[in-house]
């Protein structure tokens, strides 16, 4: 089997795709913000297993390590995609105890803005 050139670019592309789907379904689940963690989408750094990562914003009822299902059932990721789902009061209570928070709020890319 011969080795796929440019690879990473198609990853990149497939990726982009992907999160311009999401990020414009997200609003109509509910969604009150979206902020893309990893970096996965800048040059050089896509690799096969490469994922999307968001930070999304959510009123929910939902256990923490539930709130995912609900986005991914309802999304149907085409490629992997890692959802992670904060309540606005969580925001507000853990933006500066919680470090994965603190970090996509310091550096991640966002997509819809926290409201």
């Amino acid at each position: 089997m011969g080795m796929m050139f440019g690879f990473g670019e198609h990853r990149r592309q497939l990726l982009r795709q992907e999160l311009t789907r999401i990020a414009g379904e997200l609003p109509a689940l509910g969604a009150r913000g979206t902020i893309l963690i990893n970096d996965v989408l800048v040059a050089g750094t896509a690799s096969a297993d490469a994922e999307l990562e968001l930070l999304v914003v959510l009123d929910s009822d939902e256990p923490f390590h539930r709130r995912a299902d609900f986005l991914t059932s309802h999304l149907r990721p085409r490629v992997g995609t890692r959802f992670l789902v904060y309540t606005p009061s969580e925001i507000d209570r853990l933006r500066e105890s919680d470090r994965v928070l603190r970090g996509a709020l310091s550096r991640g890319q966002v997509l819809d803005e926290i409201r």
